[in-house]
């Protein structure tokens, strides 16, 4: 048990020294992003009124920070190689919507890539990587995102660092967020690179993919940390692919992951069930607890049908997500020696969905009911002492 403990805690101390210096990612970042929902189908009234929505609707309270504007915004390159937005769906460019984003207390993002071309074929950065950092910054942009398209015959590594040291040469921090689809290992040297990078190829909007993003997860916790987090890519919750059971378990795996907490959906039209999910408190605050470790897979059962995940928090508690992947209802038994608690301890568990509190437990904790196909019960459980 000590063994594990001083694993966790020297996990811990290696990432926050070998962390970017940027001062940002202290813990996992949340906002919107337009891809999901939107694709191409961009322009500044719908980036305007998501951000308006946002704080209308609780999401900004929530800790949603981030608007971001995927792909498909950029119009070209002046003759001096400066990148311009679509004059048709941006007429009044970046710099316009990013103070209407600022004035409601928001942060804005953007999108490139690290090729000669972006995803959608507009203008990528490769070779221009300074001359954008420094637009972005007098655009007043505070994250960026940068996608792997047309530049596969490169170094990940040295062509993010090229974007990473660009930013940070502008004096403004901007949250870079590296987009390479898991491919070369990036968590092996995203640390040091940028604040997030993606762990997986793109999600997309059904059980199979969300479960297999959350796998790949599984043998890679350990380099994530304050600093810097894995991201298993973007939430789908709310855009109509899984039931909301599904997207329940997608939330909370996602905030015990240290996951990147960034809505996809229609944020201007939300319903309130998808509204709840995407707010829910107490699951958040897993998810931005300062201590900064990621939620690992610690016991699976009858062949990984049923799962246990769990995470150290910074008040001593221990945050765990009971998992049924199984197409049939099941409970699940956890031990204190799953979550490298002493058997004999106390523990105080409280069911973070519903916000009630369960009572106190020594050993092991059965769920009290059948946790339904491809449901969870997510919980902390606290020494009483």
């Amino acid at each position: 048990m000590m063994k594990i403990a001083a694993t966790l805690l020297a996990t811990i101390a290696l990432a926050t020294v070998n962390a970017l210096d940027n001062g940002l990612a202290l813990t996992p970042q949340m906002g919107w992003s337009s891809w999901n929902f939107y694709a191409c189908n961009i322009n500044e009234s719908v980036i305007m009124n998501t951000a308006k929505a946002m704080v209308s609707n609780g999401m900004a309270d929530a800790g949603y920070t981030y608007v971001n504007i995927d792909d498909c915004w950029a119009g070209g390159r002046y003759p001096n190689g400066t990148v311009y937005a679509d004059p048709t769906n941006f007429p009044n460019g970046i710099k316009y919507v990013a103070d209407y984003i600022h004035s409601l207390g928001l942060k804005i993002g953007i999108y490139t890539d690290a090729g000669t071309e972006t995803c959608q074929k507009r203008v990528g950065s490769y070779g221009y990587e300074a001359n954008d950092a420094q637009t972005y910054a007098e655009w007043g942009i505070d994250y960026v995102k940068e996608d792997w398209c047309y530049a596969t015959l490169e170094n990940p590594q040295q062509r993010y660092q090229i974007m990473s040291q660009a930013l940070n040469a502008t004096g403004r921090p901007m949250f870079f967020s590296l987009c390479d689809w898991g491919y070369e290992n990036p968590w092996t040297f995203g640390m040091s690179v940028g604040n997030s990078w993606r762990t997986t190829p793109d999600i997309k909007d059904n059980w199979d993919s969300m479960l297999s993003n959350l796998m790949a997860q599984a043998p890679i916790t350990s380099f994530s940390g304050i600093g810097g987090f894995n991201d298993p890519d973007m939430m789908m919750v709310g855009n109509g692919g899984m039931s909301n059971t599904e997207y329940v378990s997608h939330f909370s795996l996602w905030s015990l992951l240290n996951a990147p907490l960034i809505a996809g959906c229609d944020l201007i039209d939300i319903d309130q069930e998808t509204l709840s999910i995407l707010t829910a408190s107490e699951v958040i605050a897993i998810n931005q607890d300062p201590l900064g470790v990621q939620g690992s897979l610690v016991k699976s059962y009858n062949g990984g049908l049923q799962q246990i995940w769990a995470k150290p928090l910074s008040n001593g508690a221990r945050a765990v997500v009971l998992f049924n992947t199984d197409t049939n209802p099941a409970t699940i038994e956890l031990l204190w020696g799953n979550i490298w608690m002493e058997p004999s301890q106390q523990l105080s568990i409280r069911n973070l969905w519903t916000q009630t509190n369960l009572g106190t437990f020594t050993e092991s904790y059965e769920s009290d009911s059948l946790i339904p196909p491809h449901g969870c019960i997510m919980l902390t459980l606290t020494p009483t002492n």
